[in-house]
């Protein structure tokens, strides 16, 4: 126990940098990352409760992450835990259900970025309603859900090239012409 111990104190240490690298890359530069451990009597897992402590923002104390971090700032923080657990372990997909609560515009594009970086080296499946983090991705599928005689039904549409850009036109709020226009250089991005 005491061996495990020490061994996750020094990948804590490690971690914290990872991690911090991480949330550099998504626009949260000025957070602050800490593992704390507590010794507790020796159980299954060993002698440590370990928790994990975050200020997100400059003049913020270390409080508990399960306690302060706001819906964008853990979309943003489990993106970098996924992203150092992709690089460790053989991992190969990982889901995203709606990463993009609570964030918005160039943090969006930074996610997107951030996720096809993980996309290199693992299958990512992402549900989103952000058209800069669809618009980076190499397959789209348009999933709708329909109530017939009562019942919900989930249906999943592979899109091609040309359903792709009106779907990201329709998520930019239409298909008016320069919402087509705007889908269109989202998705150029990709290519570009």
């Amino acid at each position: 126990a005491k061996q495990l111990s020490a061994l996750r104190h020094e990948l804590a240490v490690e971690f914290e940098k990872q991690l911090m690298a991480q949330l550099k890359d998504l626009s949260m530069a000025q957070a602050r990352f800490e593992v704390r451990f507590q010794s507790k009597n020796m159980e299954r897992n060993g002698i440590d409760d370990v928790e994990f402590y975050l200020s997100a923002n400059p003049g913020q104390p270390l409080k508990p992450l399960s306690q302060i971090a706001s819906g964008g700032e853990m979309s943003r923080i489990m993106l970098a835990f996924k992203t150092i657990l992709a690089q460790h372990e053989s991992v190969g997909t990982l889901i995203f259900d709606e990463i993009d609560t609570g964030i918005g515009g160039n943090i969006l594009v930074k996610v997107a970025e951030k996720l096809a970086a993980v996309s290199q080296s693992a299958q990512v499946i992402c549900v989103t309603h952000a058209p800069q983090i669809a618009a980076l991705a190499d397959q789209h599928f348009l999933i709708t859900k329909n109530v017939i005689g009562g019942n919900t039904s989930t249906s999943i549409q592979v899109l091609d090239r040309e359903g792709q850009i009106h779907e990201l036109a329709r998520m930019l709020g239409g298909e008016e012409g320069y919402q087509l226009q705007h889908a269109q250089a989202l998705k150029a991005q990709k290519n570009g």
